[in-house]
This record gives C-alpha cells, sequence and structure tokens, in this order.
C-alpha cells in the first residue's frame, strides 16, 4: 500500500513539474506587448474597463485607435504616426539617486 502511494506521489510531481515547465516556455515565448502580425504593429493598450480596452495599431504610417470589447472591434480614431508623441527614453537610475532621495526622504521626516 504504501508504495503505491509513493509511486502515485511522484508520478504527481512530474505532472506537475511538467505543467510549470511548459507554463514558464509559454510566458518566455509571449514575450513583450509588442507584436507584428502581417504589417500590424501593437504599440499598446489600456484597459478602461473589465472587459473593455483601448488599443493604439500602427499600420505603416497611420497610427488606429481601437476600442476593443469581447464581441466587437470598433475604430475609434485614425492619425498619421507623427502625430503620436515620442516617449522620452528610458534613463537607468543611478544606485546614489535612490540614497540621496531615501536621505532627503528621512531628513525631512525626522525634521517633523
Amino acid at each position: 500500500m504504501a508504495g503505491s502511494v509513493v509511486q502515485m506521489l511522484v508520478g504527481l510531481a512530474i505532472v506537475m513539474a511538467a505543467l510549470f515547465g511548459v507554463l514558464a516556455m509559454l510566458r518566455r515565448l509571449q514575450g513583450g506587448r509588442t507584436h507584428l502580425i502581417g504589417g500590424l504593429k501593437v504599440i499598446g493598450a489600456t484597459s478602461v474597463g473589465p472587459r473593455e480596452r483601448v488599443v493604439l495599431v500602427a499600420l505603416g504610417s497611420k497610427v488606429l485607435v481601437l476600442g476593443v470589447t469581447p464581441g466587437r472591434v470598433s475604430a475609434l480614431h485614425t492619425m498619421e504616426a507623427a502625430e503620436l508623441p515620442q516617449q522620452p527614453e528610458q534613463v537607468p537610475a543611478k544606485a546614489g539617486d535612490f540614497a540621496a532621495r531615501l536621505r532627503q526622504l528621512l531628513e525631512k521626516r525626522n525634521a517633523n
């Protein structure tokens, strides 16, 4: 009896490890939010409700603003790609910046 329970637990552990491995591989394959599908490039998306999203899609020199719901996709606006505001480049924070900011906050807190 004990041998069959151990055998069952080992089998369960193998199946669980395989599931976690497949899930980790799927997450890596999906990557970031930017996808390229036949000339369409998803620039970004944001949730505006529990099941509604606004999505920016680049198609050549045009950018489409789409409203996406479970049952429908609606074009909200069309603009030129040049009209899209450019995002500033991400500048990595220096280690000293955090320390200086923390010191300022602690001094401000102690002053009160």
